[in-house]
């Protein structure tokens, strides 16, 4: 079901606000939902630049009331927009969420509406498209209720009120058919106060609890530095308030058990008093969703394929060489302690691993399989079975097996040149290469380097499959326009002629990685022009660096744009092929370039 298929969003700055409301059919209630993933896409727009701003936005259902739920609009998830301004034409990307929950909702003519924030200018924007992939089939569960806990936007650290009268315990009564309560919370810090830069930039816990007994506590604190969608134009790499620009969040989900009759559920946030600037503020969408006993006894799911896998979400990771990953989940009402699971490339040989554990329904768990992954050139299909939980027959099987495709690793010669030049902090990186045995064969840890230093270190590799780690312990890579203290570093892969083999991203945040199969066969496709180039500092007054390798001489042009994407300059380079040289930009005025 697609809702939105590239629609044009761009912001209302007389609002800060702009609801675009679609419409979609969904199956009738008389036909049984399995599972409903919503896939959120955002590309550049055809008449305009990619917007450049992280905004907040919500993705709601707009429900006018019946089937068992009040009328109201419903959180399915938030959308953090990324910082765009330095993405192609052509880019777009997507994510996914599991929204099962509100099965009961999305039902017959359905409204979704994408609200976006901000006040950018309306000359940027994004191209959004919602599409909603629905399984039928007997629910693992089947749902009674939704009810509302909190959803608004709750201020905090105010000394003049706390939050806690906000987030007041609430009620609820239990259906006599239930028998698990799950609450479902999308929350997002924002605002930056003093002393501690609240609610985006501090970490602070949350607590849930069940009649007067704390049942969940966590950190409302995200890490960003390895967000899969990299590098942006703006802060990506600054972990936040529960949030990473670029992120389609996915829900805290917690299972509860229930007992008959009334029950308080409330929500703790830490204690905190602002100083100044007084403006943190919790937004928070919460829901109790109620459902029946699982209506299967022992039901095991493949949920992912961690890798190999082309999922933008393990973009980061893949591929891989060796022990693939994946995600399975218990969708049975006894606890899954044992599955065999077997596993393969399409093509090749199937494995088997007998997996052990405890998980309760809808708990999951990351399994790491044994042996190399098979490939052969181009596009693979991976897949991962599982059979025999609890040593019975599955009463649900239809979700037992999952595929995933993926591309193979590139081919590299047996012989290669790690060419790496560090920064102002070298301590901070380290570089390792991994065979398909999980043997390490080339290591250099952080002790090993000098700062704005350039490293050549020359490898023999036996033919096979292999993986580079670039590691950096303060998130922040080897450049990042923001710290221009930091200086630049870059890492590239060389043949013994001092030809480019491969070129990794400089503003990479916690790392690389890259997987590769060393091949005595290797030929360099001459057809094609590999460049590793660089513009910095981004932060600058006088003069730009443009440094440039190319695996053949080629003529470069260097672009600068204005804030309204409007071209001001191109410096044109003959003939380069590896060369460092300065660009005087000491004229233009103060403001952002591209």
């Amino acid at each position: 079901v697609t809702t939105h298929n590239r629609v044009l969003v761009v912001t209302d700055p007389s609002q800060g606000v702009k609801h675009y409301p679609a419409w979609g059919s969904f199956p009738n209630n008389r036909t049984d939902v399995r599972k409903i993933i919503m896939t959120v896409t955002l590309g550049c727009p055809d008449t305009m630049p990619c917007a450049h701003w992280d905004y907040l936005d919500h993705i709601y259902v707009k429900h006018k009331g019946g089937n068992g739920v009040a009328a109201g609009d419903y959180e399915l998830s938030r959308m953090l927009t990324p910082y765009g301004s330095i993405f192609s034409s052509d880019w777009k990307y997507g994510w996914s969420v599991d929204v099962t929950d509100f099965a009961m909702l999305l039902r017959e003519r359905v409204e979704i509406d994408y609200v976006h924030s901000g006040y950018e200018p309306t000359t940027v924007g994004w191209a959004l498209t919602i599409r909603f992939d629905v399984i039928t089939g007997t629910p693992a569960a089947d749902p009674i209720s939704i009810t509302k806990l909190w959803q608004d936007e709750y201020t905090y650290g105010d000394p003049k009120e706390s939050i806690e009268k906000k987030l007041a315990p609430i009620e609820f009564k239990t259906d006599s058919r239930a028998s698990i309560g799950r609450l479902r919370i999308q929350h997002t810090g924002h605002g930056m106060d003093e002393p501690r830069g609240c609610s985006e930039f501090c970490s602070r816990y949350r607590d849930i609890k069940l009649n007067g007994r704390v049942v969940d506590r966590r950190d409302i604190w995200k890490k960003c530095g390895d967000n899969p969608l990299y590098p942006q134009g703006g802060t990506w790499i600054f972990d936040r308030g529960y949030w990473c620009p670029g992120n389609l969040q996915r829900p805290d989900i917690i299972d509860l058990n229930l007992r008959s009759g009334t029950q308080e559920i409330d929500m703790d946030m830490e204690p905190y008093r602002a100083t100044g600037k007084v403006e943190a503020h919790e937004s928070i969408a919460s829901y109790l969703i109620q459902y029946r006993s699982p209506n299967n006894s022992n039901d095991v799911a493949v949920d992912k394929i961690i890798a190999p896998s082309g999922d933008n979400e393990f973009s980061r990771i893949n591929p891989i060489c060796c022990e693939p990953r994946i995600l399975i989940r218990n969708m049975g009402s006894r606890n899954l302690t044992s599955a065999v699971i077997y596993y393969g490339t399409e093509g090749y040989k199937t494995r088997t691993y007998n997996w052990r554990g405890n998980l309760r329904f809808n708990e999951t768990a990351v399994v790491s399989l044994r042996g190399p992954v098979d490939y052969h050139k181009g596009n693979n299909t991976f897949f991962a079975f599982a059979l025999s939980p609890n040593g019975s027959k599955d009463d649900w099987n239809s979700d037992n097996r999952l595929e995933s495709t993926f591309e193979a690793p590139i081919v590299m010669p047996t012989d290669a040149v790690v060419q790496f030049r560090t920064n102002n902090n070298p301590g901070d990186n380290k570089i390792f290469i991994m065979n398909a045995f999980g043997g390490i064969v080339f290591n250099r840890n952080s002790n090993t380097f000098k700062a704005n230093t350039t490293y050549y270190d020359t490898i023999h590799f036996d033919p096979g499959c292999y993986e580079l780690f670039l590691q950096d312990s303060t998130g922040n890579g080897l450049e990042f326009w923001f710290e221009p203290e930091q200086g630049r570093g870059y890492l590239r892969l060389l043949d013994l002629k001092g030809n480019l083999l491969h070129a990794f991203e400089s503003d990479c945040g916690t790392g690389q990685h890259l997987a590769f199969t060393a091949s005595p066969d290797y030929k360099a496709d001459t057809s094609i022009t590999k460049f590793a180039f660089g513009v910095y500092p981004l932060r600058v007054k006088d003069k730009l660096t443009f440094d440039c390798l190319a695996s053949k001489p080629s003529d470069i042009h260097v672009l600068i744009r204005g804030s309204e994407n409007q071209l001001l300059e191109d410096h044109l380079f003959l003939n380069l092929s590896n060369r460092e040289t300065a660009i005087d930009v000491s004229h233009l005025p103060s403001g952002r370039y591209f």
